[in-house]
């Protein structure tokens, strides 16, 4: 019998994407976002989250993808754990669901999709539609690897 794993479904540029439930501590509605000079492009700001100051970064820059929302954002805020232990969120278009998905639902092939794609893709899911052949796929979505993603950045951003 499979598994299943717990996800976090969400939409960026008109695409879905998932990540583990258990890296995100909560979702909130978008707030005023305070704007820090000369940042980075990927980084939108701060803000005051329950008394705690959130980072808040573009997931569109980080992934390069074209930002085409007309309002209504979310921000999906990460346990310290997923983020070397700063408080992020990461503005996303809109949060769908979590959901519970078959291991044999994924493919963890990560080949063909360039060295860049690997660090930070774990997998595509194939959610199926209800009462259809089991070959019937609804839509693919992206199931992003956002330790290896965050890890990445505070690497990056030491750098520079």
């Amino acid at each position: 019998m499979d598994g299943y794993i717990e996800i976090v479904e969400f939409e960026l540029g008109g695409e879905h994407y998932a990540l583990d439930i258990h890296l995100v501590r909560e979702i909130v509605e978008m707030k005023p976002i305070t704007e820090i000079p000369r940042t980075p492009p990927y980084i939108k700001g701060i803000m005051n989250l329950r008394g705690e100051i959130t980072t808040i970064l573009s997931l569109n820059h980080l992934l390069s993808i074209p930002d085409i929302s007309d309002g209504g954002r979310k921000i999906i805020v990460l346990v310290p754990e997923a983020s070397q232990g700063s408080n992020v969120g990461m503005i996303v278009d809109d949060v769908h669901s979590v959901m519970h998905v078959l291991e044999s639902n994924i493919d963890l092939s990560r080949e063909g999709y360039g060295d860049e794609v690997a660090n930070y893709l774990r997998g595509i899911i194939k959610i199926r539609k209800e009462g259809i052949e089991e070959e019937e796929t609804a839509r693919l979505v992206l199931w992003l690897d956002m330790k290896r993603l965050l890890e990445n950045f505070f690497a990056n951003a030491q750098r520079t």
